[in-house]
C-alpha cells in the first residue's frame, strides 16, 4: 500500500498525546496505573456493548460472558503483573509488600505492541506488495513479518539492558505480543465489519477508540501470562 504522508502525520501527532498519557499512567504510581486500567477496561466495555448492539441487538446477553474473556480477563491480568507480589502477600509478605508497584513488565507488553504496531506499518507502507488477510485488507505478509522481527530484536535488547528477566523471556514476551498481538487485530477488525463500522469509538483522530488501541493488548495478555506464570 502506499505510504499517505498526511495520515501519518494526524496518527502520529495523536499518538504522541496517547504515548504521554499511557506513560503516565504506567511510570508515575500505582494509583496512577490502577485508573489507567480501570478507564481502559471500563472504555472497551462501553464499545464492545455498542459493535454488539450493531452486529445484533437482540443477542447481546449471549455474548456478554465472552467480554469478561475478551476484555476483563487481560486487564486484570495487567494489574496483576503490576502487582507482581500481591498473590503471595497472604503468607509471605506484609500488606504494603503487596502493593508495590512494579512497571517492568506492563511496560515490556505495552512497549512490544507498539513497537510491532509501528514497525509493521512503516514496512507495510514502504515495501508491503502480499496481502495478509481478507479481513483486514491493509495489512501485507511484509509488514506484518517486519514489525514482528524488529519488535522481538529491539525488545529483547532493551530488555536485557534493564537487568529484569532473561533475554531468551524477552524474546518470547515480544513474540506473544507480535503474533497474538495481530490476531487481536484481526479479531477486532472482524467484529468491526460485522457491525459495519470503520472505528470502533472516537477517542482519537486517527486511530479510532479504545478497542482499536488495545485489541492487540487485550489479546496478547492471556498468552504472556501463560508464559510467565510458567516459566518466570
Amino acid at each position: 500500500m502506499a505510504f499517505d504522508l498526511k495520515t501519518f502525520k494526524t496518527r502520529a501527532l495523536t499518538a504522541i498525546v496517547f504515548v504521554v498519557v499511557m506513560l503516565a499512567g504506567l511510570l508515575w504510581n500505582r494509583w496512577g496505573f490502577i485508573i489507567l486500567f480501570t478507564v481502559i477496561h471500563f472504555g472497551c466495555w462501553y464499545e464492545f456493548i455498542n459493535l454488539l448492539k450493531k452486529i445484533n441487538s437482540k443477542k447481546i446477553g449471549y455474548f456478554l460472558p465472552l467480554g469478561l474473556l475478551y476484555i476483563t480477563l487481560p486487564v486484570l491480568l495487567m494489574i496483576d503483573f503490576g502487582f507482581p507480589n500481591t498473590s503471595h502477600w497472604l503468607y509471605q509478605r506484609g500488606y504494603e509488600d503487596a502493593f508495590q508497584y512494579s512497571p517492568v513488565l506492563p511496560c515490556g507488553i505495552i512497549f512490544s505492541i507498539w513497537i510491532n504496531d509501528t514497525m509493521a506499518y512503516i514496512a507495510g507502507s514502504l515495501i508491503g506488495k502480499t496481502p495478509f488477510s481478507a479481513i483486514s485488507p491493509k495489512k501485507t505478509w511484509e509488514g506484518t513479518l517486519g514489525g514482528a522481527l524488529l519488535c522481538v530484536v529491539t525488545i529483547a535488547l532493551v530488555g536485557n539492558a534493564t537487568g529484569y528477566y532473561t533475554v531468551k523471556d524477552w524474546m518470547i514476551i515480544a513474540s506473544c505480543c507480535a503474533v497474538f498481538g495481530t490476531l487481536g487485530d484481526l479479531i477486532e477488525s472482524k467484529l468491526k465489519r460485522m457491525a459495519n463500522v470503520k472505528d470502533s469509538g472516537t477517542l482519537m483522530p486517527g486511530h479510532g477508540g479504545f478497542l482499536d488501541r488495545f485489541d492487540s493488548l487485550l489479546v496478547a495478555t492471556p498468552f504472556v501470562a501463560l508464559y510467565y506464570f510458567l516459566f518466570i
